[in-house]
């Protein structure tokens, strides 16, 4: 230590007073501290963001007028100083401090050396001599001077300062192989102090600890507890340092890789050269120009394709930007730009093929062969987008690959259901992270032809959320007039899609955006009744099935009653892909028992169809229900088709509150308060008492709670549940009703007539009551349905009352609506 402080004292000069021409004082110190005489008051220096420790030196610039006059006065008297830290730093020219700026702890300095500064600065070189306590602050002008106390450290040296002194000395050596901020030397200046608490001082005051970690140090009397804090001090900066090394020789080691495989490269792409070959990145630049040149690309793409070709050759394989624009240019060369099929229309031949894939749908099929005959004779045709409106499987798909393979196209299908985000079909850009062509454009590749038949399923269930608008891009789609210069984010160039023949599906109309819909021609399926289900099974699906279950060489046979019942009891629904899955269970029973050894015919009785689908699923509730007081059969739309509704309702005491409950909607909700609203009004014709709703709630529920209703055709439904709970007249249950009601009680017509009469008589009811204004629906429903029912057309909720009501109102006795 006496080594490492005399190479600090080395250049000391014999001290001098202080003048403008001599701005360097110095004094050569002895470093016997117990020769100087340490004076009861002394001025305070104060210290930023470090601690001076007795023994130690430490050099720092002092900056302000009072300091530099604090200094000037200590050196002409006897250059003795208090140094105390500061709590917080100040800012810089901020020179006024106060008793509780300073910690309480600080060192008796003697200035060994000062170099004056410009602008108010001078240089000072510190010894530290014997720790001090602030007893009483004096003065704080021009600076503080203060009455201290002198802090005597007694050193005992016992067993355990010596094992805390050799722990100490051992990690010190760790640290300072790894600190690149310490020289190796100081370690040797480290192993020359001999006194523990000196050893302390000297290792803290070369740790990079920070300010409080110090000052905790210099201000513990007790040796032990000091020499434990170092310990602790010197494993975490240990710890830190190893991390360090360890993070930093992680990076010398993948920087150590990334140059050897560049080097060999290098070396390989040297031997290449030398042996006449190409290099990978040769071959496949080459690839790439070839396909460019045999693509036939329009000369607004081609110019595009050459301008990323160039980049490309300029950039290293290894760059992230490589794979990026490689991606790119395969798109390009992919596309069919001018690769088109040949129309093989015949019209008789596509009759052929629609009939041969698909059971009835008359009215499609005249429309599907006069959109194609259109399209062939006039070839530049942009003609309407057609759009199959109707429930689940009653073959919508189906019907555009009938078309593809009428006309001898690609056929491509894409599922719209759930898509959210307008990159979806417009792409995403090139710039972005894992960029993507659209569907569109995707499908487009796929197909391999410009003039791909192209579907696009579920429509109706597009979404639409922060990511933008995906119908809003599929207007351009769509759009005869603006899809020749359709243009993908991604392609960044315009693609032709004019010649694509676009067939969009959907179950429902009122999603689907209003521009949206003004893009397409609708073409409705309707749902099958029980004898075009028939025969759908028995012309398609059981020969299907049997196929696909590996009986098609056996004799399964099924007849129309068991069928009847499988489409009744085991399906609910407009199509037949339920009837399809219960069609298909059948098949695997029976493929079973071939598998067994069983030997057919197999003949599907009632007996075994039990056995083979179980207990029955759907019951026909209304044939075997009663005529009930308050409960009336409605009919409903739905996505999967036609549904029969029961409309319940209850007189209860109160004060005429209507109670709606059910999962009712807006607009169903409202059909319920105009009818209590006709009620009301036509009581006293109806015979009802004409305050009831003074002394009594109406409760209207409608069963299926979990199920949304909505919709105002219930209207005529909810006045005959209201009407029989108020007059106690039972309601007809064979006979179901639908009709939009007003505030006069005029009938309106509705929607579904076809889908509502199917469910009715699948549902075994004979008589329905519809608005007059939908008699030209009639004509919709199959005639030999329409033969075994009675349609009643009314206009007013009067008839609908005298049809449905097991009796008039006017009948009833008095008595019993006064009862109420």
């Amino acid at each position: 230590m006496e080594e490492y402080i005399d190479n600090w004292f080395a250049l000391s000069e014999e001290p001098s007073e202080i003048t403008d021409n001599q701005n360097v004082i110095s004094e050569s110190i002895d470093q016997d501290k117990k020769g100087f005489d340490i004076p009861e008051t002394i001025a305070v220096l104060p210290l930023d963001e470090n601690v001076l420790f007795p023994e130690l030196v430490m050099p720092w610039v002092v900056h302000g007028e009072k300091w530099v006059k604090l200094l000037n006065d200590a050196v002409l008297g006897n250059k003795m100083i208090g140094v105390l830290t500061l709590r917080t730093k100040k800012e810089e020219g901020d020179s006024a401090v106060s008793a509780q700026d300073f910690y309480d702890i600080g060192v008796v300095g003697r200035i060994s050396r000062l170099l004056k500064l410009p602008e108010d600065a001078i240089q000072i070189l510190v010894f530290g001599l014997n720790k001090f306590r602030i007893v009483e602050w004096i003065q704080w002008d021009p600076y503080p001077i203060a009455k201290i106390e002198i802090i005597k450290e007694e050193e005992i040296k016992t067993d355990e300062t010596e094992a805390l002194v050799r722990n100490i000395l051992t990690l010190f050596q760790k640290v300072v192989e790894l600190a690149p901020y310490l020289p190796k030397e100081i370690f040797v200046a480290a192993m020359n102090i001999k006194q523990p608490s000196r050893l302390a001082h000297f290792v803290v005051s070369n740790l990079n600890l920070d300010v409080e970690s110090k000052q905790n140090i210099l201000s513990t009397n007790e040796l032990i507890e000091k020499l434990k804090k170092v310990n602790y001090y010197l494993t975490r900066e240990l710890d830190i340092l190893q991390i360090g090394s360890k993070i930093q020789t992680q990076i010398q080691s993948e920087m150590a890789k990334t140059q050897r495989e560049y080097f060999l490269r290098e070396q390989l792409k040297a031997i290449q050269r030398e042996l006449g070959e190409m290099d990978e990145k040769t071959i496949e630049l080459n690839e790439l120009k070839e396909k460019i040149e045999k693509a036939k690309l329009p000369p607004e793409v081609l110019k595009e394709a050459e301008k990323e070709m160039e980049r490309l050759s300029r950039i290293p394989p290894v760059s992230a930007e490589y794979p990026v624009i490689r991606n790119y240019l395969d798109l390009i060369t992919e596309l069919p730009w001018n690769i088109r099929t040949e129309d093989s229309l015949d019209l008789k031949k596509a009759e052929k093929v629609l009939n041969e894939d698909h059971y009835d749908l008359e009215k499609v099929k005249e429309r599907i062969l006069e959109y194609l005959a259109v399209g062939h004779l006039k070839k530049d045709l942009k003609g309407p987008i057609l759009c199959f409106v109707g429930p689940p499987g009653v073959g919508k798909t189906s019907l555009g690959k009938s078309i593809a393979r009428a006309l001898g196209r690609k056929f491509v299908r894409i599922s719209l259901g759930g898509v959210r985000d307008e990159a979806e079909i417009r792409g995403h850009r090139r710039t972005y992270v894992g960029a993507l062509p659209g569907r569109i454009i995707q499908g487009i590749r796929k197909a391999g032809s410009n003039n791909p038949v192209f579907m696009l399923d579920e429509v109706d269930k597009i979404g639409l959320d922060f990511r933008g608008d995906p119908s809003a891009a599929l207007l351009e789609v769509l759009d005869p007039e603006q899809n020749s210069t359709f243009v993908d984010h991604y392609l960044a160039v315009p693609f032709d899609l004019s010649k694509v023949i676009f067939i969009a599906t959907a179950n429902i109309l009122d999603t689907i955006p209003p521009a949206l819909l003004d893009r397409m021609e609708l073409i409705r399926i309707p749902g099958y009744t029980d004898p075009e289900k028939i025969a759908i099974a028995r012309k398609y699906l059981i020969p299907k099935q049997s196929k696909e279950n590996g009986i098609e060489d056996q004799t399964v046979t099924i007849s129309d009653e068991i069928l009847t019942k499988m489409i009744r009891e085991y399906t609910r629904e407009a199509g037949v892909r339920n009837l399809e899955r219960t069609i298909a269970t059948v098949c695997r029973k029976v493929a079973k028992e071939v598998a067994s050894g069983k030997k057919g015919p197999f003949v599907v009785d009632e007996e075994n169809l039990r056995k083979y689908l179980g207990k029955r699923i759907y019951f026909d509730e209304v044939m075997s229900g009663k005529d009930r007081v308050g409960v009336a059969t409605g009919l409903a739309w739905t996505q999967t088709g036609g549904e029969i509704l029961f409309v319940e309702s209850s007189v209860l005491s109160g004060k005429g509150n209507l109670i709606l409950t059910g999962n009712m909607g807006d607009i169903m909700q409202e059909s319920a308060r105009i009818a209590l609203s006709c009620v009301r009004e036509r009581a006293k014709k109806w015979k009802i008492d004409e305050k009831f709703y003074e002394k009594h709630d109406i409760h209207v529920h409608v069963p299926a709670g979990a199920i949304p209703k909505d919709g105002p055709s219930a209207g005529i439904t909810l006045v005959v549940s209201m009407v029989s709970s108020l007059s106690l007249i039972p309601v007809k249950h064979s006979i179901a009703m639908t009709g939009e009601l007003t505030l006069t009680g005029k009938v309106l017509p509705i929607g579904g007539v076809k889908e509502k009469s199917l469910a009715a008589y699948r549902s075994g009811i004979k008589e329905v009551v519809l608005p007059r204004e939908n008699e030209n629906d009639l004509d919709d429903i199959p005639a030999d349905v329409r033969k075994k029912m009675k349609f009643h057309l009314v206009k007013t909720i009067d008839e609908v009352l005298k049809i449905t009501l097991k009796k008039s109102p006017r009948m009833v006795q008095k008595k019993k609506t006064s009862s109420l």
